[in-house]
């Protein structure tokens, strides 16, 4: 099941460091057994869409840690997943990145993904429907949102 239908977004990237920018975000379409040509179009709509197109020949190793965890959100997301897992998916990112991946986010969430995010930035828990603020590992506290909120730049 998770292998069809399941995003992850590592706080830790969990790139395969022997596979380029291109096969680290191809991988999961190898797994559903996408055909090449489709492969291929999914994956330059990811580098296009994250600003990677530049670096798709390049290793893991000689990224920055932004643009490592670019890589990680694309390929979590390259299959259109029903189901995304993220853990403070802009962390390692500026300010303006960390926009764009939120709104890349809600636009998936409008589609339909569920998205659970850990996050400990209040902006980011903002785009959300739900907030669920824990304490020690339990549920402290339950926020309803109202839906499809768009908080401002600031």
């Amino acid at each position: 099941f998770h292998r069809e239908h399941i995003g992850f977004v590592f706080q830790a990237y969990h790139l395969i460091d022997d596979l380029t920018v291109y096969e680290n975000i191809e991988t999961p379409l190898l797994y559903k057994k996408i055909r090449r040509n489709e492969r291929k179009s999914l994956v330059a709509d990811m580098l296009d869409r994250f600003q990677i197109v530049g670096k798709k020949d390049l290793f893991p190793s000689q990224l920055s840690g932004g643009q490592q965890q670019l890589v990680g959100i694309a390929r979590a997301i390259v299959t259109r997943p029903r189901l995304l897992l993220a853990d403070e998916p802009t962390g390692n990112l500026n300010s303006a990145q960390g926009e764009q991946i939120m709104d890349v986010f809600k636009g998936l969430n409008g589609e339909g993904t569920t998205i659970i995010q850990v996050t400990h930035s209040e902006k980011n828990a903002a785009y959300g429907n739900r907030i669920l603020h824990l304490l020690d590992g339990r549920i402290e506290r339950r926020e309803e949102l109202r839906k499809h909120p768009a908080p401002t730049a600031t």
